[in-house]
């Protein structure tokens, strides 16, 4: 769903084994596949990075740089004009009275702060996924335990014992697959 997937269940393909495993992960390391693989996730923290850059940027503009300017000229100047050539050089600070990028700067640092708390439940958002999943596999793998050890060795006796005596003439074909049907039945839940 998060991954705007849109293939119907029964035409998923399943890769490797596909056997009951009793062996869960830790949550730790199912938390950290989850950061690392989310993409609202990694938005989130796209997006925090675009707000720091965008900072970065207003104070830039808010600032001034001097000027720096020199000339040469050949003709005589008014002052003196035995000079004919001259040469000049001048150096522009600007005074910051008012700077009009302060308001750019605010918003730049709110934009930062709104995209962390996004990002932040974001984050919460993964861990909440994946803790009510993990929650829901660890109590299906408790409920499947009694199929897996108990259920499924009697369903296979029993198909057995019904096996045997539908070859030799004392049950049904329809006792046979009722048997064999209960066997596939507590294989598949496994």
């Amino acid at each position: 769903m998060l991954l705007n997937e849109r293939t119907p269940v029964d035409q998923f393909d399943v890769t490797g084994p596909f056997d009951f495993s009793r062996q869960i992960p830790p949550l730790d390391e199912v938390r950290q596949q989850a950061l690392d693989a989310r993409p609202d996730l990694r938005a989130a923290m796209q997006s925090v990075d675009k707000a720091k850059t965008d900072h970065h940027l207003a104070v830039a503009n808010g600032s001034t740089d001097p000027t720096l300017s020199a000339w040469y000229s050949y003709n005589p100047s008014f002052n003196n004009p035995f000079a004919h050539q001259t040469l000049g050089a001048s150096i522009s600070i600007p005074l910051r009275i008012f700077d009009r990028n302060q308001g750019e700067k605010l918003r730049t640092q709110l934009d930062i702060d709104r995209n962390a708390k996004l990002a932040d439940a974001t984050r919460a958002q993964v861990f909440s996924d994946v803790d009510s999943a993990y929650a829901t596999v660890t109590s299906t793998v408790t409920l499947l335990q009694p199929y897996k050890d108990r259920y499924l060795q009697q369903a296979s006796r029993v198909r057995d014992t019904i096996e045997f005596s539908y070859e030799h003439g004392a049950a049904s074909l329809l006792d046979f697959l009722n048997a064999q049907a209960d066997t596939g039945a507590c294989k598949s839940t496994t």
